[in-house]
């Protein structure tokens, strides 16, 4: 089956009659109807205190993994402590029968300063969160390839990605006057994989004092490691933001950012722009900015086809951070599995002084709000991928540029005040286009007015737009994209411009 160009987990229908997932969703709705509580605080005083350094020189035993000669898969866990205050609980699915996964010290090396642990009784400590390895780039080796852990978080990897941008469960309140609700993941239960494993499957419940829901996650590792996620959330409270499959990133800067920290790299960020294909079937991309305050920018829809934060950018050479490899980040693309209904995507910009804070999420929001009493089914699939979605057919922006719009000794004049700027295209259907086809420029201003709007054929057989925004201290929303016979040969190119504010 294949769906916008990519093939679904075999598994997209799920079973009705499957009594653990069924359990959980039961208990998820039985926790709804009940006051939040939150969970108790059982982490020993010793471990609540450890500083990131500490923590760092607690390491799972790669020897001690669970299943690694019974299977392709193999399950390593993270300790309790410093910033992971509330411990999970784990479970085992084998043949038919969920069992608890216990803390153990043993299955740990406490090196350095860690080693002082030892001497502690731990128990109650439980687990912080869990990572999944399989022979992803070849089979001698077994790579890390999923990681849960904080909160509702999660991260995954292809072959040959380095961990880059995060997903979570659900996104609450996301910049919004009341502050955000972070809802974490409590309790997991995982099928134990079998010796053919292609995919790996478990369960999860989440709570939190407005949500609690029960979690299904397929997992397929490969070239593009794909999720298949199904939820059953039942609300406490109304929800006046509820985000659906949110992503969260880090755009420090960029090729069109204006400030920048004096450093030796052109380019830092995890993801450099927001992709989405709308339920009418239009391309829409979104450059990323690091601004100096929080913006939110909405994209309203009705059943979009898919999202994601792009890494379009993957050329070291845009960013020569040997330790960072943001090359080798990941894309992540969300692709609806059923009908999503009128909403909008949302994306969240928050301004950061470097790359150690995620500033970025892109979520979908629902028109129709989630009511205390209320339930909800979602059922989707999020993939990473190092090239934009295959369905994607059509040129892509792949430079956004701005400056000052005077030319060489031209500084007193009214140019100066203006700014200019070049999107440049290349790709998909613009191949097979020749620079002396009459390509337009479809241009449109929702803030502020153009000027100077023109295309131009590049050498590269790419297609330059440019336009100018006029002195003002107003913000310029523009979108261009371009046609051929009054048909799209181009995503369409959103900017909004604050003047002096980049």
């Amino acid at each position: 089956m294949v769906l916008l160009g990519y093939s679904m987990l075999a598994s997209t229908a799920f079973a009705e009659d499957d009594k653990h997932f069924n359990a959980v969703i039961e208990r998820a709705q039985q926790l709804a109807e009940t006051p939040y509580q939150a969970p108790e605080e059982s982490l020993p005083e010793v471990l609540r205190e450890l500083n990131y350094d500490t923590y760092r020189q607690i390491r799972f035993d790669p020897d001690h993994a669970y299943w690694k000669d019974e299977s392709p898969f193999s399950l390593q866990l993270f300790h309790s402590g410093f910033l992971f205050q509330t411990p999970i609980a784990l479970n085992v699915i084998e043949n038919d029968t969920a069992t608890p996964l216990p803390f153990s010290s043993e299955n740990y090396s406490y090196d350095g300063n860690a080693e002082k642990l030892q001497e502690y009784d731990l128990s109650g400590s439980d687990h912080a969160g869990f990572r999944l390895h399989y022979p992803l780039n070849n089979a001698e080796y077994a790579d890390e390839f999923a990681v849960f852990l904080g909160a509702s978080y999660f991260r995954i990897v292809g072959r040959d990605q380095a961990y880059g941008l995060s997903t979570r469960g659900l996104a609450i309140g996301t910049a919004s006057p009341d502050g955000e609700e972070f809802p974490a993941f409590r309790e997991f239960w995982m099928y134990k994989p079998d010796a053919n494993a292609e995919q790996f499957e478990l369960l999860a419940l989440l709570d939190s004092p407005s949500v609690s829901g029960a979690y299904r996650f397929i997992i397929q590792p490969g070239e593009d490691t794909e999720v298949e996620v199904e939820a059953e959330l039942f609300a406490r409270e109304d929800i006046a933001k509820l985000g659906v499959a949110p992503l969260t990133s880090m755009f420090t800067y960029g090729e069109a950012s204006r400030q920048r920290p004096d450093d030796f790299r052109p380019q830092v960020h995890d993801s450099d722009g927001l992709l989405m294909h709308t339920g009418s079937g239009e391309w829409l991309w979104r450059p990323l900015t690091n601004p100096e305050q929080l913006r939110t920018s909405t994209f309203t829809d009705s059943s979009p086809q898919g999202f994601g934060l792009m890494q379009r950018e993957r050329d070291f050479n845009r960013y020569l951070d040997t330790e960072a490899q943001y090359h080798r980040r990941p894309s992540q693309w969300v692709v609806p599995l059923d009908e999503w209904g009128p909403g909008h995507v949302e994306l969240v910009e928050i301004p950061t002084p470097d790359e150690t804070h995620d500033n970025i999420v892109a979520y979908w929001v629902a028109d129709d709000a989630l009511k205390a009493g209320e339930s909800r089914r979602l059922h989707y699939l999020t993939h990473t991928l190092n090239n934009d979605p295959e369905a994607h057919t059509l040129g892509r922006a792949i430079r956004t540029r701005h400056g000052s719009a005077a030319g060489p000794g031209q500084t007193d004049s009214s140019a100066s005040e203006q700014r200019q700027f070049i999107v440049d295209f290349q790709g998909g259907a613009l191949d097979e286009i020749a620079a002396d086809q009459p390509v337009e420029l479809d241009i449109s201003a929702q803030l502020g007015e153009v000027l100077l709007p023109q295309v131009t054929a590049l050498p590269n057989n790419g297609w330059r737009a440019s336009f100018r925004v006029p002195a003002n201290n107003q913000p310029s929303d523009v979108r261009l994209r371009l046609t051929l016979n009054h048909e799209p040969v181009s995503e369409t190119w959103n900017y909004v411009w604050y003047p002096d504010a980049e």
